[in-house]
């Protein structure tokens, strides 16, 4: 074995003035312990002749044997071995998979950016001076780098679709308690966290799913021969305030190409759904803090994160009652919704991938930004599942860089389809004619 070395909309501004006056700040970056892309926080080289599956799985879930570091220094200096395997692993072991690593992560998994300053941070094959996405950065760089096949990710917030949307690759949050948690390191276990798969494509999440879930491959098939065309599916459209316009342009086009049954939903939807990305980012950062408050002053615990933690017990003090309050509510939205249509679609990210800071600063003003940028925690806090698929930003058909990597003939853009509770394999067959039609 070979080891590489909420807020709150509301409460933006004083979480911010406590990030800067509290999180200090380095202009001279800290040496990185990975080498390479730094995809990897343990590596085992596949055999290059060898046919089988590779699996790359985030460093917050247990692999026998092997330290579950969280992507933390601390972790990494005091925690053993896990004893046995994460739960979500028992299909992959009984079917010989071949795990190449242990992926990285932004520590604790709660830093949307994928920001790692102990470990350093993965590189993002489309493009180097763009931030990866996080918390499953490592897993999305492995996939888009051609390092694995498949990896598995977690998702609170939108840690495996925003990574998918910042590298090119398709990632699957899974419907809420569908997937078992145990030896799973956790943030918000109560109520968001989830394990989903990630892939190159269609067909390779497809078979990432088919190592969460037994009897998956039935399912997909099933929905692919309801739904063998798009005109049978109707996707409600979402439009948000802030979204950057050829944001919008790009999500039209691509499903416009597919030729879904389109309809547009009501502002009042919208208003519904910007209350539930609020009130979910105050629960995933409460629970953030419930879940490692030990930390906030502990020495090997980066800045960054300390900062994410006092924007938690921010959150827990003054809004998370009242969030959980109100999802019932937000499910009950959606249920209204889904009697219309049968998915949702709008961006993942509201803009294109932010880009690397070019000082450090270690303020937190970069995982505040993502909080407003991404679209996907409303969904974390209903429970439902969601895909991101990406799509060309510019027109043109998709193609394949020499990494691997998906890219376009112009940047690329990702297109998040949410479904209805244990709507998976609904949501991988409309990813499918998406893909297709984007890829003609």
């Amino acid at each position: 074995m070979r080891r590489f070395g909420s807020v709150s909309f509301e409460w933006l501004p004083v979480a911010l003035a406590s990030l800067v006056l509290c999180s200090g700040c380095s202009l001279v970056p800290r040496p990185s312990r990975l080498s390479g892309n730094r995809a990897f926080i343990d590596y085992w080289a596949p055999d290059p002749n060898s046919k089988q599956l590779r699996l790359a799985v985030k460093d917050n879930i247990d692999m026998k044997g092997v330290v579950t570091t969280a992507g933390s220094e601390i972790f990494s200096l005091t925690h053993k071995p896990a004893e046995k395997d994460a739960a979500c692993l028992a299909i992959a072991r009984r079917r010989g998979v071949k795990i190449v690593g242990k992926t990285n992560l932004s520590e604790f998994a709660i830093s949307p950016s994928g920001m790692n300053e102990y470990l350093g941070t993965a590189v993002n094959p489309l493009k180097r001076n763009l931030i990866p996405g996080g918390s499953s950065s490592g897993s999305a760089v492995a996939v888009a780098s051609g390092m694995a096949d498949v990896a598995f990710g977690t998702d609170t917030a939108g840690s495996i679709r925003v990574p998918a949307a910042c590298c090119g690759i398709v990632g699957l949050k899974t419907t809420y308690g569908l997937i078992p948690l145990e030896g799973v390191y956790p943030v918000e276990p109560e109520h968001l966290d989830t394990v989903g798969p990630m892939g190159n494509d269609i067909a390779r999440t497809v078979q990432a799913m088919e190592l969460l879930q037994d009897g998956f491959g039935s399912k997909y098939a099933a929905a692919k021969a309801a739904k063998p065309a798009a005109p049978g599916i109707r996707v409600g459209r979402l439009k948000l305030k802030g979204t950057d316009p050829k944001i919008d342009r790009a999500i039209d086009d691509a499903l416009a190409r597919t030729g879904f049954q389109v309809i547009e939903l009501d502002e009042s939807v919208s208003d519904k759904f910007e209350q539930a990305k609020t009130d979910g980012t105050t629960v995933a950062s409460a629970g953030a803090w419930i879940t490692d408050q030990r930390f906030q002053f502990a020495l090997g615990v980066t800045a960054r994160t300390q900062s994410v933690l006092r924007l938690g017990q921010i959150n827990y003090a003054t809004g998370y009652r009242s969030a959980l309050a109100r999802r019932s509510a937000w499910q009950r939205t959606l249920l209204q919704v889904f009697e219309k249509v049968d998915l949702i679609a709008l961006p993942t990210l509201q803009k294109t991938t932010p880009g690397l800071p070019f000082l450090n600063l270690r303020l937190g003003i970069l995982e505040a930004q993502m909080l407003q940028l991404q679209n996907t925690v409303a969904v974390n806090f209903a429970g439902n599942p969601a895909l991101a698929v990406p799509v060309p930003l510019r027109g043109g058909k998709g193609t394949k860089t020499l990494s691997g990597a998906q890219s376009a003939k112009g940047p690329l853009t990702s297109l998040q389809l949410i479904g209805p509770r244990l709507a998976e394999a609904d949501l991988l067959n409309a990813g499918r004619l998406v893909e297709d039609a984007v890829n003609r």
